[in-house]
């Protein structure tokens, strides 16, 4: 993803997607009470922006894709259709992922006092931002002046 973000776009376009990307983490962060933290991963695992503290984030976008993988053979192979989110619970807490796009995911993580609802409503939204800025910063640059 990374890469290919690369040779779509220009390094100053890279910085300003990590940029929002990174501001969009921050954002649902304040909007969820209890969120620990939170990533930006491409399907293939590779770390593209992140809000995480106490956590490797480089690993858990290899494990977020690991999970994407099978959550999205779960979902086919019982007719669900396409993967749209998954929520782990543990003992200490939430970890949630949800599709943004074809290419990234997003994965949050809360503790475990925080409102699920709340969580996902606003990772919803937020996953939907995260589409946006992704697909646009792969558009040409002509045919987002259009």
């Amino acid at each position: 993803m990374r890469r290919a973000l690369k040779q779509r776009v220009g390094r100053r376009q890279l910085i300003a997607l990590e940029t929002e990307l990174l501001a969009e983490l921050r954002a649902i962060k304040h909007r969820v009470p209890h969120l620990a933290g939170g990533l930006v991963a491409s399907v293939d695992g590779l770390l593209v922006a992140h809000d995480t503290h106490g956590t490797e984030p480089s690993g858990l976008a290899a494990m977020t894709a690991a999970s994407l993988g099978l959550a999205q053979r779960l979902a086919d192979s019982t007719g669900q259709g396409e993967f749209r989110e998954s929520l782990v619970r543990g003992e200490h807490g939430y970890v949630a992922t949800y599709a943004a796009g074809g290419s990234c995911v997003l994965t949050l993580l809360a503790h475990p006092d925080a409102n699920v609802g709340r969580l996902h409503l606003e990772a919803r939204r937020s996953a939907q931002r995260i589409t946006a800025l992704v697909n646009d910063a792969l558009l040409p640059k002509d045919a987002r002046e259009h």
